[in-house]
């Protein structure tokens, strides 16, 4: 359990309250700045300060190192007391939804963190599913880069999280593989490239500038890796996190775009043209990803099950409750 587990185990009739347990989860997030602390809590940073010290004489511990007044990190009891305080909040948001699950099945507010892509071309049809299925649930779909979907489930601010880079490093984070992609070459209408004979291969690509997804985004690492395993550095001339943005250059003949294949529409995309590139680029994967140990509602799960079918309630469950590689 560690010395903080025991510590705050032992406590009986204590003043310990959770606006000091998420100031010093806010601290350490907010890399010990507390005015940041403050602003982020909607407090004053004098307010900030006195929960902290008060934790502190409380516990008989200095939970944080000091210069004067500026904090500089963790000191060892504060590196184990601030795993014990991400749990018991944790268990407290559970507590919380365990009512709510049982108090109004089909109502609640359901937040999913996802990248342009996966918004735009991959969950239209599923959030559709789930507005027709779950009318009072109230959803919300936030857009960001992997890594701010990453911080979004370590804090609670997200249910789900969808994305292709990222999400599998982070060891607080359980992900489920959703469904694998290649990128796709696309070209305006009578380009060059259309009317080559032989297959597309990365020295002809190289040969143009080229206009993709900007570094971390949407399997650019896979695009990358490729032109350096082949000993090419290709002239990126553009780089954007929107499909849409690439497709608009590439149609001003600024360059040919590598887009994710699912991000073409023949019908929409008339002035392109993609050509296949199974070949050239290594697939990717998109996972879908939840904090472990989090207590999830049942249209949660549903919602999981539409993405992933076999990805049941009892695997996710079971998935949720393995603790990250290093915890006992």
């Amino acid at each position: 359990m560690g010395w903080a587990g025991a510590r705050i185990d032992s406590f009986q009739g204590d003043n310990m309250n959770f606006q000091q347990l998420r100031i010093v989860r806010e601290t350490v997030r907010q890399d010990f700045n507390l005015t940041e602390v403050a602003n982020a809590l909607f407090t004053s940073q004098p307010g900030v300060s006195k929960h902290i010290r008060d934790l502190e004489d409380e516990l008989g511990v200095e939970i944080f190192l000091r210069r004067g007044k500026r904090l500089l990190g963790l000191t060892p009891p504060g590196a184990e007391l601030v795993e014990v305080v991400d749990r018991i909040l944790l268990d407290a948001q559970n507590l919380r939804r365990i009512a709510d699950q049982f108090a109004s099945r089909e109502t609640g507010h359901f937040v999913v963190a996802t990248t342009h892509t996966q918004a735009r071309y991959a969950l239209p049809k599923v959030i559709k599913w789930f507005k027709t299925d779950y009318p009072k649930v109230h959803l919300a779909l936030h857009q960001g880069s992997p890594d701010e979907i990453a911080e979004m489930l370590e804090n609670g601010a997200a249910d789900v999280g969808i994305a292709t880079e990222a999400l599998d490093k982070v060891p607080s984070l359980v992900t489920f593989p959703c469904y694998t992609w290649q990128h796709a070459v696309i070209v305006p209408q009578g380009h060059p490239l259309l009317a080559r004979e032989q297959p597309l291969t990365l020295e002809a690509l190289a040969e143009y500038p080229i206009i993709t997804y900007h570094e971390g985004f949407t399997g650019r690492a896979r695009i990358d890796e490729a032109f350096a395993a082949a000993g090419i550095v290709p002239d990126i001339v553009l780089s954007a996190i929107d499909a849409d943005v690439i497709k608009t250059y590439v149609a001003e003949d600024l360059g040919v775009g590598i887009v994710a294949e699912m991000a073409y529409d023949p019908q929409k995309d008339r002035e392109l043209a993609l050509i296949k590139a199974d070949g050239l680029f290594p697939p990717s994967t998109t996972r879908l990803a939840l904090r472990r140990g989090t207590f999830l509602r049942a249209y949660t799960y549903a919602f999981i099950e539409k993405i992933v079918p076999e990805l049941g309630e009892e695997l996710v469950k079971a998935a949720l409750k393995q603790p990250s590689n290093g915890e006992e």
